[in-house]
């Protein structure tokens, strides 16, 4: 005989309450998204070696701005000289020509009183030229030399000033376009800088903490690179001094021995350089500054060769090209150290692999191993005088 007793609806129970089995599965994918909306930030999330990429990447982006902006405001000052100098030019032209005109319309007014010509003084002011209202009635061969000789300078002082007014409204122009290039490299720069901040900010302490042991481990990788090219360079000079001594004593006269390794005139100029260099240590590192309270990487070297008396170019990518290219196992004290295929930094190296460089925003000017950014980054090194 079959059961009538009703069969236990199927599900389970929750808390003491018994749960349909549609409900159970309802709960059971609510908790699966909630770990899945939870975990998905981390995934997400960039690693600390990406975050430090990014932020060099960002940095180096920000020194190439600077280059830019550096140029940008270099330029404009020029063309801002030479705006006030033409302004100053069409000034004084044009007081030399209204007292021209004055006199010339004194010689009209003389000309109206001994009844040499009816035409009044407005007359002459309207003509187009001096010359075609005195053509027009006739005063020329009336006129004395002196007066001759004053329309021909009025004509000419006209047409002289006329040109310095279009040059002049063409260099203003130039130096608005300038203007606008300050402002976007401005901008620019301003943008790298603030992005680098932002994901340093997203950083948590122990993130910090690993961040700062692995740029340890880069300056002691550096360090260690500078040491052993310190040795390769101290190798070569003592092969190069005693080859020159060999040949000194081949010869049996030291009146033919090769010229020394280090030339004395540009050592005494490096000096000088570095002398200044070191004075400027502790100095941070400020996008577009020149001195003497915060410098930029171009600046710092620009100031540093200034002080000995050699005049460098204000940005790194004119740098470059302001003097003579060595290898780097030749590399002297006072080279200039260039950085990037977009040669956006610059250091000046001090001997042992190691350079005095103003390095980026938040940062002092220090001494510092030439590979603080890996071998691969150093682009040329150039000797400027």
């Amino acid at each position: 005989m079959a059961s009538h007793r009703k069969s236990r609806p199927s599900g389970t129970r929750v808390a003491g309450i018994r749960t349909p089995a549609l409900a159970t599965a309802a709960l059971t994918s609510v908790a699966l998204l909630s770990q899945s909306a939870n975990a998905a930030p981390a995934d997400d999330r960039p690693s600390l070696e990406e975050v430090e990429k990014k932020v060099g990447d960002l940095y180096r982006q920000a020194e190439s701005a600077t280059d830019k902006y550096n140029a940008a405001q270099e330029k404009t000052a020029k063309q801002r000289k030479q705006v006030d100098s033409l302004l100053d030019d069409v000034a004084q032209r044009t007081r030399k020509l209204n007292e021209a005109r004055e006199e010339l319309g004194s010689f009209a007014a003389a000309q109206y009183r001994t009844g040499a010509s009816a035409p009044d003084t407005a007359t002459f002011l309207l003509a187009d030229s001096p010359q075609d209202y005195f053509d027009q009635t006739q005063l020329m061969g009336r006129m004395t030399d002196r007066q001759k000789g004053a329309v021909d300078d009025y004509v000419t002082e006209q047409s002289a000033t006329m040109e310095k007014r279009r040059e002049a409204t063409r260099s203003l122009e130039t130096l608005t376009e300038s203007q606008g290039d300050l402002k976007t490299a401005k901008a620019t720069v301003q943008k790298k800088l603030t992005d680098a901040r932002a994901l340093l900010s997203q950083l948590t302490a122990e993130e910090k903490a690993r961040l700062a042991a692995i740029e340890r481990e880069k300056q002691q990788e550096a360090a260690r690179k500078a040491a052993e090219l310190a040795r390769q360079q101290a190798a070569e000079q003592k092969a190069q001094e005693e080859a020159a001594a060999g040949q000194e004593t081949s010869t049996g006269s030291s009146s033919s021995s090769p010229a020394p390794v280090t030339d004395a005139s540009y050592a005494a100029k490096a000096e000088k350089a570095l002398t200044f260099a070191r004075t400027q240590i502790g100095k941070p590192y400020v996008w577009g500054a020149t001195g003497p309270d915060s410098y930029d990487c171009s600046s710092l070297t620009q100031a540093a060769w200034k002080a000995a008396g050699v005049t460098l170019p204000r940005t790194t990518y004119d740098q470059v090209d302001a003097g003579t290219t060595v290898p780097l196992s030749a590399a002297q004290p006072g080279d200039l150290v260039f950085f990037y295929d977009d040669i956006s930094h610059v250091g000046l190296y001090i001997g042992n692999g190691m350079m005095i460089h103003a390095p980026k925003p938040g940062a002092y000017v220090r001494e510092e191993s030439i590979y603080y950014d890996g071998e691969s980054s150093i682009y040329r090194v150039v000797r400027p005088a």
